[in-house]
């Protein structure tokens, strides 16, 4: 029995002093600067996994939508069909209704300007337009990514001092009087690192994407130039799939085999009656 009462006793102290130095009792017991700083870092962590996610949805709608580009855009007669195909917000599709209304504005211009440079200028603009709101955000990730780290260090300066003030108003350093303080300082120095990594990976692979995004409506804007500067006469070659290619091929090849062995067979089921 006494043994049982010593093992509850200390279970209750063990789990006291748990919460004494818990993440919330340090945060109270540094005060005002202590929650600011954790409350910012908090901040910053929960708006740059919005913005990620936010960004990886709209780079995957575009790079959807350059699938539908290259499946059947240039199959169409006409810039105006082919961006009928189009959904209304896509990326693609302003480009295409940039370099029509482009198109329509060089003939109402008094000053006379070559329509190649005019075109050119209203595509460029346009493109620029969409780099921009696929930029958005990214500033925001390069901060955090940049400065998390030093307002976690900020956090952990206040913490040691605290924990020195204790020591010397103690006058020994005793453990209880420096724990509080110097596991308030641990945490600040990980919540840094935790929001500043991950904001500065999202960071660099969102712009890979970005790259490799902008690239392919430089091609695309450039293809639709040359499809207006020629009046439709210039547009790239539409490009098969691969099974297509190859059952267009195989039976051109094989189609006299076929042919042969179909007129064999016609001949000697037609030659039977014949011959009876």
């Amino acid at each position: 029995m006494p043994i049982t009462f010593l093992t509850a006793a200390g279970n209750a102290a063990g789990a006291a002093n748990a919460e004494q130095y818990g993440l919330v009792p340090a945060l109270k017991a540094g005060g005002l600067i202590s929650w600011t700083t954790f409350s910012i870092l908090v901040l910053f962590l929960v708006v740059s996994l919005y913005i990620l996610f936010t960004k990886l949805f709209e780079q995957q709608k575009i790079r959807s939508q350059a699938k539908r580009i290259r499946q059947g855009f240039w199959n169409s007669a006409n810039l105006r069909e082919g961006a009928a195909k189009l959904d209304k917000n896509s990326a693609y599709r302003q480009i295409v209704d940039d370099g029509l209304a482009a198109q329509e504005q060089h003939g109402k211009l008094t000053d006379p300007v070559e329509a190649h440079d005019w075109l050119h200028g209203s595509l460029a603009r346009s493109e620029a337009s969409i780099n921009s709101q696929l930029n958005a955000g990214l500033a925001f990730l390069g901060t955090v990514g940049a400065t998390a780290p030093f307002i976690g260090l900020f956090g952990t300066v206040v913490g040691i001092y605290r924990a020195l003030l204790n020591i010397g108003a103690a006058g020994q350093a005793s453990i209880d009087k420096v724990a509080g303080p110097v596991g308030e300082a641990l945490i600040m120095t990980a919540l840094g690192l935790v929001v500043a990594v991950p904001a500065v990976l999202s960071y660099n692979w969102l712009q890979r994407r970005n790259k490799s995004i902008q690239e392919d409506l430089s091609a695309f804007s450039n293809d639709v130039l040359g499809f207006l500067a020629s009046n439709g006469a210039v547009k790239p070659a539409v490009r098969m799939a691969p099974a297509t290619a190859t059952g267009s091929n195989k039976p051109a090849a094989a189609a006299p085999a076929r042919a042969s062995q179909g007129s064999a067979t016609f001949g000697a089921t037609g030659s039977t009656p014949n011959s009876n």
